[in-house]
């Protein structure tokens, strides 16, 4: 069952014995990021540098991407471009949550309200198809822990993670410490073609960009 960068993110966030959606704001910009990589790869968005151009709005088949190209026509307002790091500013907080309802469509998770201190609601996605993460992470295992080369998409994945300081997530039982360096090495590697390989540098540079200026504000 193929699923979106966006959703395999979310996917690797959830905790597996609660469903608890974990790190949810560095999620967000990874999310993001995982939705616009996949449409420069489509050919219906391009990110050069800091800016996004909207390429066409034809449809890619994708409810989550098309709804994306729709809102990017929308906020650019006429303009030709914008800046890529203010629309992953705006996405990132509803990225999780669109992630999530389409593991919810594709049966990969499901949606309990659970009450914190017997009171306050909290919505839980517990795993109803375990197959799909465990594909997920025997892929990026045998890329970073076992040195196998990664496709373009795994390589795009990877890019994410690393960029917004995802690795434990990626890699529970692994000190960040021994997984980043192999992951920031994909994040810059020759994985893919040269318009692929432009993409994941480019959003890697801006997820890592907004990641480190919103971490910055929160300590100040």
């Amino acid at each position: 069952m193929a699923i979106t960068l966006a959703e395999e993110v979310v996917l690797l966030s959830l905790d597996g014995a609660s469903g608890a959606a974990r790190q949810r704001q560095s999620a967000g910009w990874a999310a993001a990021g995982g939705i616009l990589l996949e449409l420069v790869m489509a050919e219906r968005v391009s990110v050069t540098g800091k800016y996004l151009e909207l390429r066409s709005t034809a449809p890619t088949g994708e409810r989550l991407l098309d709804g994306r190209i729709l809102m990017i026509e929308s906020w650019l307002r006429g303009r030709s471009k914008r800046r890529v790091t203010d629309w992953l500013t705006k996405d990132h907080a509803k990225a999780v949550g669109a992630a999530l309802d389409g593991l919810g469509e594709r049966g990969i998770v499901g949606s309990q309200v659970h009450k914190v201190l017997g009171v306050f609601p909290q919505r839980r996605y517990p795993e109803a198809d375990a197959a799909v993460e465990r594909e997920l992470r025997d892929r990026l295992g045998a890329v970073v822990l076992a040195g196998g080369d990664p496709d373009g998409r795994t390589a795009g994945l990877i890019a994410l993670l690393h960029a917004a300081g995802l690795h434990r997530l990626a890699f529970p039982d692994r000190p960040s410490r021994l997984v980043a360096p192999r992951m920031g090495e994909i994040a810059a590697g020759q994985w893919a073609g040269e318009g692929v390989r432009a993409a994941i540098r480019d959003m890697h540079a801006a997820v890592a960009a907004v990641t480190v200026v919103m971490a910055a504000s929160t300590t100040v």
